[in-house]
């Protein structure tokens, strides 16, 4: 079993046990949510930072690299243009249209198919996706919550009297964003061709499990089955843009602009990823239907661990070399 193999495991014991344990951790009362919210800061304040400085100290300083920002809000952009156009125009309830275009638009492209991409290729896979979801993120704050702020004002009827602000300041600047200060000092030590000493690797190839718990083990306790069930059914579309439509579409572009095979898979690899927990967050922020964006994030994470990356990992992986 070569290495590659060998971190497949990974995908039960870093990606489907913590979020399985988080699930029964809140049935059975485990823990309470301020615990919960204290793993969340700490996983991004610190084991975040220190593995988004580690992979971006090893990347390979190329001109394709200018294309991984692009790619990030284009992430978001395709698959909203496809439900836009498409499937969002059934839902006549504007708080349920907005709730699918959040499912649709947001993937989960820093955690899980970061993960993902460090078990076919290692760290660089790994510093690949960080850079694709750091913007991702960026146009999630600049774009994607005012979009759900605007279906959720035009369902109302009536304008309210008090109506939550979000500061775009206090999202852009604090201590949460301590990951993009992490990348910043790590990709110029590799624009520097700085040294990078073996610990670090070591490091990395440690951390990066507690990092997985620490990330996917509140998303299982904070995800609530039974109310998104209805709407399985109804979200079964997104699933076919997210793990056919956009992937087809990230081969022939990303095939076509790169020769790197790393690169080429990990661009894959993140235009396949399921929906995100931030669609989640972004209609329960604004009143929209959220057991919509739940039932998305449930279908779409279990297909993707159970077969669209085991296909991925042991057919197509192997065709793109």
């Amino acid at each position: 079993m070569d290495e590659a193999q060998l971190r497949f495991l990974f995908v039960f014991t870093d990606l489907i046990a913590p979020l399985a344990v988080g699930y029964l951790c809140r049935r059975y009362n485990v823990i309470t949510d301020k615990f919960c919210n204290k793993l969340i800061k700490i996983n991004i304040r610190i084991i975040v930072s220190i593995l988004s400085f580690l992979s971006f100290w090893t990347l390979k300083i190329s001109w394709d690299l200018l294309w991984l920002p692009i790619f990030g809000i284009l992430a978001c952009v395709f698959p909203g243009l496809i439900a836009k156009f498409t499937f969002a125009s059934s839902y006549k309830n504007l708080n349920d249209r907005g709730a699918y275009m959040m499912a649709s638009m947001l993937s989960n492209i820093g955690t899980l198919s970061g993960l993902c991409a460090f078990i076919v290729y290692g760290i660089q896979g790994f510093a690949y996706l960080q850079i694709v979801a750091m913007f991702q993120t960026l146009f999630t704050l600049c774009f994607c919550f005012p979009l759900a702020n605007y279906y959720h004002n035009k369902a109302v009827s009536r304008i309210r009297k008090h109506k939550a602000q979000i500061s775009i300041r206090a999202l852009l600047f604090n201590l949460n964003q301590l990951p993009v200060l992490a990348m910043i000092i790590g990709f110029i030590l590799a624009l520097n061709d700085i040294p990078k000493p073996q610990i670090c690797y070591d490091i990395f190839n440690s951390l990066v499990h507690i990092g997985a718990w620490a990330g996917l083990f509140p998303v299982g306790y904070i995800t609530k089955f039974d109310k998104a069930k209805y709407f399985l059914r109804k979200t079964a579309d997104i699933a076919i843009v997210k793990f056919i439509v956009l992937p087809l579409i990230a081969y022939f572009v990303v095939t076509r602009l790169f020769d790197d095979p790393v690169l080429i898979g990990s661009m894959i690899i993140a235009f396949s990823a399921p929906t995100a927990i931030n669609a989640v967050l972004a209609c329960s922020i604004y009143k929209l239907n959220v057991n919509i964006a739940i039932s998305s994030f449930i279908s779409t994470t279990i297909i993707f661990l159970l077969i669209i990356f085991p296909l991925y990992f042991f057919v197509i992986k192997d065709l793109l070399l």
